[in-house]
């Protein structure tokens, strides 16, 4: 009986590293999948803003030359992404297989207008740059005007401005709630340990001696729940891109790959803190208050 009840005794002085484990691995699982949250709201916000065209109309009498020209003028400046020229012709072929009608046949001429359409690069499709690039395109002689949804480039502003905010006050509160359920967590692994940790002091172990082993044990630990976390978001993102292919679009390797190396070293990080706050704790606490 007493080897049993001594048997009992041991197994219960051991830290739950398992469940330890796992509790990390699942709050850096919804940290990683709010980051992912985060890239993929920026890819998709991007996205929008890249694929608002502003269309370049010229003038009727522009040579094929000068028209060139221009189009390789506006493809060298830093806020163009891509600059594609439309003639008068392709214009009216766009027209007939919007409406499935022939309008040419109806007026009897072709009232479009060459032009010469870009996609902005997502960090000036905002209000104020945009005007100052539609007063630059304006002081070339060829340029009739330019036209593009500033209705449409006002909403995905001001949807992109909320949306941002929705999820920064949520990140903070869900890190917030991390850090303190992580933390609890490996406390509550490290309570099992309390008479052991006094022990090793109360023979005569230097503090460092005390604290070594259960870093070394948390550093492992923290980079395990790190790993499981970034298997089950790489497992989501697997079936995500599966489900929906139009996903992959916004797919950035090298930030997701940022972003899983930082939850493997928040991981370790917050594991080492938390281990080595609770060992202190307990190293500092008297032999009656562990009880």
């Amino acid at each position: 009986m007493v080897q049993q009840t001594g048997k009992l005794s041991t197994k219960r002085a051991k830290p739950t590293y398992i469940y330890s484990i796992i509790s990390v691995a699942l709050v850096l699982f919804m940290l990683g999948l709010l980051g992912l949250i985060v890239l993929h709201g920026q890819k998709l916000s991007d996205y929008f803003k890249e694929n608002l065209d502003v269309s370049i109309i010229l003038k009727d009498n522009s040579k094929e030359v000068d028209i060139y020209k221009i189009q390789k003028h506006i493809e060298a400046q830093p806020f163009t992404k891509s600059a594609t020229y439309v003639s008068k012709e392709d214009a009216a072929e766009e027209v007939r297989k919007d409406f499935d009608e022939d309008f040419l046949e109806v007026l009897g001429y072709n009232p479009l207008y060459a032009s010469i359409n870009i996609n902005l690069k997502a960090d000036y499709a905002n209000k104020d740059s945009l005007l100052i690039i539609e007063s630059l395109i304006l002081e070339n002689p060829e340029v009739r005007e330019v036209y593009y949804q500033r209705s449409l480039l006002n909403l995905i502003n001001e949807n992109v401005r909320k949306v941002g905010l929705v999820i920064g006050v949520l990140s903070i509160l869900l890190v917030m709630i991390a850090l303190t359920l992580i933390d609890n967590t490996i406390r509550l692994a490290m309570y099992s340990s309390r008479f052991l940790i006094k022990s090793m002091q109360l023979v005569g172990a230097k503090r460092w001696f005390i604290i070594k082993p259960f870093i070394a044990k948390s550093i492992i630990n923290g980079f395990i729940s790190g790993v499981i976390a970034i298997l089950g978001l790489a497992g989501l993102l697997y079936y995500g891109y599966d489900y929906i292919p139009e996903l992959a679009a916004l797919l950035d390797v090298t930030k997701f790959l940022l972003l899983f190396a930082v939850i493997v070293l928040l991981g370790i990080l917050i594991s080492w803190l938390s281990t080595h706050r609770a060992v202190r704790k307990y190293l500092f606490m008297k032999l009656d208050e562990l009880y």
